[in-house]
């Protein structure tokens, strides 16, 4: 039979229906440490046998890959993402990387909107307020009429920009990979007049009252909101990052919420999770969550079945 690790933390914490459809087709399920992501040093032990790895967000370096080269035929990952895999060394080793596409979109979508609203209305902050006995309060603001400004538009700053047009918000993205044919604008969610606006990625960083992320990590690891994009944006907007940690200079951003600059942040994710301590997340205008985006019962089902069909194509019947 063939040998299957799966690793990603909401499955190994809680198991997942979905793995007995790989039990039925004859393959062994190897689980990786449970509820945490596995390190490299896990990884070497684990992986070498197996033929299958049904991958979370954990680094996958090239020396893991070559170890388990000689058996290793396919990594199916729960999500989109597959930055965190050394896909050129797996090409090398001729491992396929498969991902389950836009599975987890609407969870991440609905989450953004929901940390736009914590933002908006201080809510993070009047939660600890009252249960601490207090009454602080700061005046916040309505987001109908404000500018959304999206950077990256795949399935979910899609559906993150149809349900901010629903609130009434002015939207514009912008994603350099968007064909010819985006030039414009595209209709709103019912085909009414309200539309998404496309534009370069200057003008969004000057318009936007609050900037959502959700695009992949620039080539070498450059961050996409540096101190020249935070300094050609609106004074007292704010950022949304529910895509990836590097896309921001930490350092960057954190002067630009001490002088003003930037009004609040809100993060989803992290170069190392759990997060160490930083002064970034101690900051009193950031909110961190620990990666909850594709953390919806239905996002885990939906990624879930998609890996699970990959792997089960890819491998085929149990030699």
């Amino acid at each position: 039979m063939s040998r299957i690790l799966v690793t990603p933390r909401s499955v190994t914490a809680h198991g997942h229906v979905s793995l007995d459809r790989l039990k039925a087709c004859g393959h062994e399920i190897l689980l990786g440490p449970k509820g945490r992501q596995p390190s490299e040093d896990e990884l070497l032990e684990l992986l070498p046998g197996c033929a299958g790895y049904l991958a979370g967000v954990e680094p996958v370096s090239a020396r893991v890959l070559a170890a388990a080269a000689p058996w290793l035929r396919v990594i199916s990952r729960n999500g989109t993402g597959v930055d965190s895999i050394d896909l050129a060394a797996a090409r090398a080793l001729g491992i396929e990387v498969l991902t389950a596409s836009g599975a987890n979109a609407r969870g991440v979508a609905e989450l953004t909107i929901g940390l736009l609203f914590a933002l908006a209305r201080g809510i993070v902050a009047g939660n600890t307020s009252v249960k601490r006995g207090g009454w602080d309060r700061s005046p916040g603001f309505e987001v109908a009429g404000r500018t959304l400004g999206v950077l990256g538009y795949g399935n979910v700053g899609r559906q993150v920009s149809t349900l901010a047009l629903g609130l009434g918000m002015r939207v514009i993205v912008h994603d350099p990979v968007l064909p010819p044919a985006f030039a414009g604008s595209a209709p709103g969610p019912s085909g009414t007049e309200r539309a998404v606006t496309f534009a370069p990625i200057e003008e969004i960083l000057r318009q936007a009252d609050v900037l959502t992320l959700h695009c992949p990590p620039l080539p070498g690891g450059r961050p996409l909101v540096n101190s020249t994009a935070l300094a050609s944006m609106r004074r007292g907007s704010y950022i949304i990052n529910t895509a990836r940690f590097d896309l921001i200079d930490t350092a960057a951003v954190l002067d630009a919420l001490e002088s003003g600059q930037i009004a609040g942040l809100a993060l989803d994710v992290f170069s190392q999770e759990p997060p160490t301590k930083s002064a970034l997340l101690d900051h009193c205008k950031v909110i961190g969550t620990p990666h909850l985006g594709g953390f919806t019962t239905e996002s885990i089902d939906r990624a879930m079945d998609v890996a699970v069909g990959n792997l089960i194509t890819a491998l085929g019947p149990p030699a």
